[in-house]
């Protein structure tokens, strides 16, 4: 029977097992990576006919054996980590990822909790499905609608367009649309702000979405970005866990919390089914690459495809690939920079499979390790992907 310990066990030695510390950095001269990566990992476990199980690991150069983070009653807010915010500098850069970088000499903040300290990576583009829940709640309690036009920068479209584009292809314009769209509806704007009050209302509060600009400005640019939008991968996997239509309810939750309506939850689902970026956990736009690694067997979504064999996601083009059969439905958001990446969904096997989880991860495996240009990282983290997946499928199925 899958418990607590034996997840967070297992997922500790999948983490473990790829080698981390081996991956080779360029700005180590293409020698190995001279400090173990932040890697925060997340699952949630819905077994058929059984209570939920849920563990979280988090690896650093502070931890670089892995840190098992305290179970949380009810799966509520987790206060057994110390979570600091990553930082930038003064000219915008995220400072603490560089084999230079002092980590006694840094200017860290508290985000959230107390115990062992971790720094949490940016979540990068993952940002965007919190963005995307408030969007949605937003519409639902009347201030405005997903059908109704929204112009950007002389670009008009319904917001559900804009949403859809953020999530399935990480569209940054998008992004810009809707930050700029809850600047001017009262979602985003000065602290306390709507967005925050949501988030913690859920019972999530190390998402944080802070700084942003009226004029749809969200990057380390803009004063946002790096050390003002924070992510974590319990707070991730739980929000999922609330948006999965499937799942039990929420335990740390009264029954009457507020729900999305099932026209803007059906828009933002769309968004994470449809996802076209499958290279981070999973790898199905990366099939077609001579090294590609399997992730998490997701079944990639046919609409990216050509004639041709080519996937086209937005901006990002994808070799030919022989796509290989799909065990999962994959409904998630990734995030990538060059010196980030994360990735963050809910997994439901195919018929007759039976695992059901969430998963989240944040880390600063950026595309800064990746062997090939359109490849968001190490092969190393798709591989992690399997090996997460695996260990669901040998205890849920």
């Amino acid at each position: 029977m899958l418990s607590a310990d034996t997840l967070a066990q297992g997922l500790l030695a999948a983490v473990r097992a790829q080698r981390f510390d081996e991956t080779p950095d360029p700005m180590n001269g293409g020698q190995a990576i001279r400090h173990y990566p932040s890697i925060d990992l997340a699952v949630i476990a819905f077994p058929a006919g059984g209570a939920p199980v849920a563990a979280n690991v988090l690896f650093s150069r502070e931890h670089p054996q892995g840190l098992v983070a305290p179970p949380c009653p009810d799966f509520g807010t987790q206060q057994g980590i110390q979570y600091q915010a990553d930082v930038q500098d003064a000219d915008g850069n995220s400072v603490a990822w560089r084999p230079e970088a002092d980590w006694a000499e840094l200017p860290f903040a508290p985000l959230f909790g107390t115990g062992p300290r971790f720094v949490a990576p940016y979540p990068a583009s993952l940002l965007k499905l919190m963005l995307a829940v408030g969007v949605a709640r937003w519409t639902d309690l009347g201030h405005g609608g997903l059908d109704e036009a929204h112009s950007f920068e002389s670009e008009t479209r319904p917001l559900r367009d804009w949403l859809f584009d953020m999530l399935a292809v990480s569209c940054n314009r998008a992004t810009s649309a809707l930050v700029a769209w809850s600047h001017q509806r009262g979602l985003l704007g000065t602290e306390p702000h709507a967005l925050h009050q949501l988030l913690a209302s859920l019972g999530l509060p190390t998402l944080r979405f802070a700084n942003t600009q009226p004029d749809g400005g969200w990057g380390n640019a803009a004063g946002a970005g790096v050390g003002q939008i924070q992510m974590t991968a319990w707070d991730s996997a739980r929000l999922l866990w609330w948006l999965d239509a499937e799942a039990p309810p929420c335990p740390w939750l009264a029954p009457d919390a507020w729900r999305l309506s099932a026209s803007s939850h059906a828009a933002l689902m769309k968004g994470l089914n449809e996802q076209g970026l499958d290279i981070v956990l999973s790898s199905g736009s990366l099939a077609g690459l001579g090294r590609a690694q399997t992730g998490i067997p997701n079944g990639f979504h046919p609409r990216w495809l050509q004639p041709d064999g080519r996937a086209q996601v937005g901006e990002y083009s994808f070799p030919a690939a022989q796509r290989a059969a799909a065990e999962v439905h994959f409904a998630h958001k990734i995030g990538n920079t060059e010196n980030y990446s994360s990735d963050a969904g809910i997994v439901r096997a195919l018929e007759p499979g039976k695992r059901h989880y969430t998963v989240a991860l944040l880390s600063n495996l950026g595309s800064r390790y990746a062997p090939d240009e359109v490849c968001a990282s190490t092969w190393r983290l798709p591989q992690l992907g399997a090996a997460i997946d695996t260990l669901m499928k040998r205890h849920l199925e």
